[in-house]
């Protein structure tokens, strides 16, 4: 299907204003817990260590929260179009994509900036055909829902939550990637399981199908970018 005149006009306006930031975990204040930037902009170089947990054009703010969570049990990450929007402005729905959450075990989850080996990922919502990841998560009023793996072990991690629009991804540099990370301690894992682990930046090339990507072809698969979801 070709792009019509209209809709490449649409999504060029709407790109500088769809933007998103994944603002807080399990329903707490927005950046308590969770490094957030002050603006919403996204990253496009997955060479890049700003695709980790953002910042680069996109400064986060530290936090002091590291927030305890049960092994096994759900956790709810908040995306909101800016910092101050509320459930019914999470990003433009034009910018459809998958929307996906990654762990790295780390020892102080304050001050690692989460660069290099030791993600996993741990929940993808990808596209089935007809809707996207991101069209859930509009539908979802911005939260979503996680498990925390049971076989893990504990300690603390970051748990990055990842967003990529799709709109401009026919050639790269164009998808544009979401992400922020939140610091928590991980509690009553078995350790049973130890995943394997990527690294960021690494773990993502611009010529994967999943990051040049043509969304008005009408293509009923896609790859999301990245290693298969960690189970136990």
């Amino acid at each position: 299907m070709k792009l019509s005149t209209p809709l490449i006009a649409a999504a060029a306006a709407s790109s500088a204003t769809a933007h998103t930031i994944f603002v807080s975990l399990n329903n707490g204040a927005v950046g308590d817990g969770v490094r957030v930037p002050s603006y919403d902009g996204p990253i496009t170089d997955v060479t890049s260590n700003d695709i980790v947990c953002n910042g680069g054009p996109n400064p986060t703010t530290p936090t002091n929260t590291v927030i305890t969570i049960q092994a096994g049990s759900s956790a709810t990450l908040t995306w909101r179009h800016t910092l101050t929007s509320g459930p019914s402005d999470v990003i433009d729905s034009s910018h459809k994509g998958p929307v996906m959450a990654y762990l790295k075990k780390v020892s102080d989850a304050k001050t690692d900036s989460g660069v290099g080996n030791g993600w996993f990922k741990i929940a993808e919502d990808s596209f089935d055909g007809t809707k996207w990841g991101v069209d859930r998560l509009i539908t979802n009023q911005g939260k979503q829902t996680i498990t925390i793996p049971a076989c893990i072990a504990p300690g603390q991690y970051l748990l990055r939550g990842e967003l990529i629009a799709l709109h401009s991804a026919g050639s790269y540099p164009g998808a544009q990637f979401y992400m922020e990370c939140a610091q928590i301690n991980i509690v009553a894992g078995s350790a049973s399981k130890t995943p394997a682990t990527v690294s960021l930046p690494g773990a993502y090339k611009g010529s994967d199908p999943g990051i040049t990507y043509n969304l008005y072809n009408g293509q009923k698969a896609y790859t999301a970018p990245g290693p298969a979801v960690f189970t136990c």
